[in-house]
């Protein structure tokens, strides 16, 4: 018999985000759970070794991976429409739930445990905190890019995203903030310390 789970998840890549938005760098679900499974890692790994933290870097990492795994059958509804109200972010939750449950039917009947925390579960507190934040984290990295671009578009998003970030109380979040998220305003050479001729 055929499973076709994962040829599914690999059309991630079809499912683009900031729809609302102009984009001079386009984004796809892929490309952004790829950057969150980095951000989260480094997050549980600062946590633990900085404050204390007890989160398991490697399962942070994949809840990053699946975290948006159900857009590719519902697409990936813009923030200000998936959190409009109460009644229709709990209506989307139920549309997420059912399609994490149908990816799951993607699955043989042996599989389907192994994967079923990644897409269902309510993970441990302290590691979907970490991955949250990542998450926003991510958001914030694009509109850096897209101001470092020109683009003029991601501002108020930038603006709301920082109030977000600056609201979290996250300690590795803190540090990442002040030791790490510099440099993503930098140029290549700047990254390089020295001109690439």
């Amino acid at each position: 018999m055929e499973y076709h789970f994962f040829a599914l998840l690999a059309r991630m890549r079809y499912i683009g985000r900031w729809a609302l938005m102009r984009n001079t760098e386009p984004e796809n679900v892929q490309e952004h759970s790829h950057m969150v499974a980095v951000l989260a890692h480094a997050l549980a790994v600062i946590q633990n070794r900085c404050y204390g933290g007890t989160v398991d870097p490697g399962q942070a990492a994949l809840l990053a991976l699946y975290h948006d795994a159900t857009e590719i059958l519902t697409g990936d509804l813009p923030t200000p429409i998936k959190y409009y109200n109460p009644t229709l972010r709990r209506d989307y939750q139920a549309v997420e739930e059912a399609a994490a449950r149908q990816l799951l039917e993607l699955l043989p009947p042996e599989l389907r445990e192994d994967y079923r925390p990644w897409l269902t579960d309510t993970p441990d507190p302290e590691l979907a905190a970490v991955v949250k934040a990542a998450d926003k984290l991510d958001a914030y990295l694009k509109c850096v890019r897209e101001g470092k671009a020109g683009n003029t578009e991601f501002r108020k998003a930038r603006e709301q995203i920082w109030a977000a970030l600056e609201e979290n109380p996250l300690p590795a979040l803190r540090h990442f903030i002040e030791h790490y998220l510099p440099s993503f305003e930098l140029t290549l050479d700047e990254l390089n310390g020295s001109t690439i001729s």
